[in-house]
């Protein structure tokens, strides 16, 4: 789009704030100038990466929209809250702790090192404020214990996604994912899962490990399952499982977004390991309007469009 077309299309914002914006995205590489219709006039086009942030907005749009209270509007200060709330949570390793247990402000302060009690207890704070914990009553014993919500389980949507544009566009300059990382994401969502009734047993779910240790378990989770619905999910991994799905980080991206499960390893009961892959999926996106589905970097369009 030219830059007129763009600026009228946005309902006439100033042209310094757009051209500033506009030029962001150039330097960060989720636009490129090109030549409009005219080799005089100057344009701006989506590259893959803008393409994948786009997917990364329109899942987060999504997660939004599930919040307790009502649907957030992603430009509101709401959604502003909110983000910074789960970012808060998961870089603290807040949310990992919680996603194996239930845990009171002091258990939490014994486990996390790189965070004072004070500023665990001002991120618990904005979490709970924002729906993503809940505080329970008080048993006289160990004191309140906090619990995630429903609505925190989801936020592993948006995040996978923009894990995986962060992967492909950003490597140099993003972290890796860390074990805690993968376990807290399969406890969060193991128990969303819901598979037919005849569905039952143990399967692994685990990532490889890294360089030079290809294709041994790292990180993940053992899975029980009793006609269709998850009865326990454990961080641990085994050297030989009942049945186990198996592949890189980078190929669980692809399975549990797009729906691409043809890069993992299935070993045991395939079909059981196929199933649970496929009910990560739905638990994760099969609720929202808008959800990615391409792992080409196309965006998915919302339904009803």
């Amino acid at each position: 789009m030219r830059l007129s077309d763009l600026r009228a299309d946005l309902g006439g914002p100033a042209q310094s704030t757009l051209r500033g914006h506009l030029s962001k995205l150039v330097e960060l590489g989720a636009l490129t100038r090109c030549r409009g219709e005219r080799p005089s006039i100057l344009a701006y086009e989506l590259t893959p990466f803008g393409r994948d942030l786009l997917l990364a907005a329109e899942a987060a749009e999504g997660w939004l929209r599930l919040a307790p209270d009502g649907p957030i509007a992603l430009d509101s200060a709401a959604a502003k809250v909110a983000l910074k709330a789960l970012v808060g949570g998961w870089s603290s390793t807040i949310v990992r702790a919680l996603a194996a247990r239930p845990l009171t402000l002091t258990e939490l302060d014994k486990l996390i090192d790189n965070c004072t009690y004070p500023a665990l207890e001002r991120r618990l704070s904005a979490m709970r404020l924002a729906g993503q914990v809940e505080l329970g009553p008080n048993d006289g014993s160990k004191g309140r214990q906090y619990t995630v919500s429903p609505w925190l389980r989801h936020a592993i949507g948006p995040l996978s996604v923009a894990a995986r544009c962060e992967r492909r566009h950003m490597p140099s300059t993003t972290g890796p994912i860390g074990r805690l990382d993968v376990e807290a994401a399969f406890l969060l969502v193991a128990p969303a899962i819901e598979l037919g009734a005849d569905s039952s047993g143990t399967c692994q779910v685990a990532v490889e490990a890294g360089r030079g240790d290809s294709g041994r378990p790292w990180a993940g989770a053992q899975l029980t399952l009793e006609k269709g619905s998850v009865t326990s999910c454990v961080a641990k991994v085994e050297a030989q499982p009942e049945s186990w799905v198996l592949g890189p980080a980078t190929a669980w991206l692809d399975a549990v977004i797009s729906r691409d499960p043809e890069r993992l390893g299935f070993g045991g009961d395939a079909e059981l390991g196929r199933g649970v892959v496929q009910g990560l999926h739905d638990a994760l996106f099969g609720v929202r309007s808008a959800q990615p589905q391409s792992s080409s970097g196309a965006a998915a369009e919302p339904a009803g469009a």
